[in-house]
C-alpha cells in the first residue's frame, strides 16, 4: 500500500463516443483527490494524442497515444456507446492485451471493451445493468458473449484483480475503490467525503454490493 505523499497514475483510455460522465467519474474524482493525495495524477490516453469526440459531441484532447502512453499503476477503460466500435478495434485491443491484466479496469461499458481482449476471461465483472434507447439486450446480459467463462455480477465494483464498475455514475465508485487499494480505506473515505460523495458511496455498497473474487 502506498503512503499518501507517494506517487500513482491512473490512466483513463478514451475514443470516439465515450459518455463524458465517465471521463468525470474518474478524472473528476482524482482532480479531487489531490487535495488529500497531493501526487496522484491522471492522464488520458486514446489511439492517437488529441481530439477525441464524446458522446454527446463535446471534444477532448487526449494527452497520449497508445504507442506513447506512460507507465500507470492502473488503467482504466471508459464506456459509452462507441464501445461497439472497439471490441473490433485491433488499436484498441492490441493495446490492452499489452497491458498486466491486474493494472487493468473499466467502467460501465468499458468492461465489453476488456472482455473482447480476452482479459475477462475466467473472472466474475460487472457493466451497466440496463438497456438504454435502442439497445435490446443489457449490457450485463451480453458481457459473457464477447469472452470465456465470465460471471457477470450485478455489483456497483467487482475485483477479479481486474477492476469493473457499474454503469456510468458508479465511475466515482470505481475511481475511489482504486483509490482505497492503492492508498488505503481511511484515505479514499477521506476523497468521498471530499467530493460530498460519503453517503452515496455508502448507499451504493449496500445496495449493489462489492464483489471480490479471491
Amino acid at each position: 500500500m502506498k503512503h499518501r505523499s507517494d506517487a500513482a497514475r491512473i490512466g483513463v483510455v478514451i475514443y470516439d463516443g465515450v459518455e463524458p460522465i465517465d471521463i468525470g467519474g474518474t478524472i473528476g474524482v482524482v482532480s479531487m483527490a489531490q487535495r488529500v493525495l497531493p501526487a496522484l495524477q491522471a492522464v488520458t490516453i486514446a489511439a492517437n494524442a488529441g481530439p477525441v469526440r464524446l458522446a454527446g459531441g463535446l471534444t477532448v484532447l487526449a494527452d497520449h497515444s497508445f504507442a506513447d502512453a506512460p507507465e500507470c499503476d492502473v488503467i482504466v477503460v471508459c464506456g459509452g456507446p462507441g464501445w461497439s466500435q472497439q471490441v473490433t478495434d485491433s488499436a484498441m485491443l492490441g493495446f490492452l492485451r499489452d497491458q498486466v491484466r491486474e493494472r487493468v479496469a473499466s467502467v460501465c461499458t468499458g468492461a465489453l471493451i476488456l472482455s473482447a481482449a480476452g482479459l475477462l476471461d475466467g473472472l466474475a465483472a460487472t457493466t451497466r445493468r440496463r438497456a438504454v434507447g435502442s439497445e435490446i439486450v443489457a449490457p450485463l446480459d451480453r458481457l459473457a458473449s464477447f469472452g470465456v467463462d465470465i460471471q457477470p455480477c450485478e455489483a456497483s465494483v467487482v475485483d477479479a484483480g481486474v477492476v469493473t464498475g457499474g454503469g456510468v455514475s458508479l465511475a466515482i465508485d470505481t475511481t475511489l475503490y482504486l483509490l482505497g487499494r492503492f492508498y488505503g480505506e481511511a484515505a479514499r473515505d477521506e476523497v468521498a467525503a471530499v467530493i460530498e460523495y460519503d453517503r452515496a458511496w455508502a448507499a451504493n455498497r449496500a445496495a449493489l454490493g462489492i464483489v471480490v473474487q479471491a
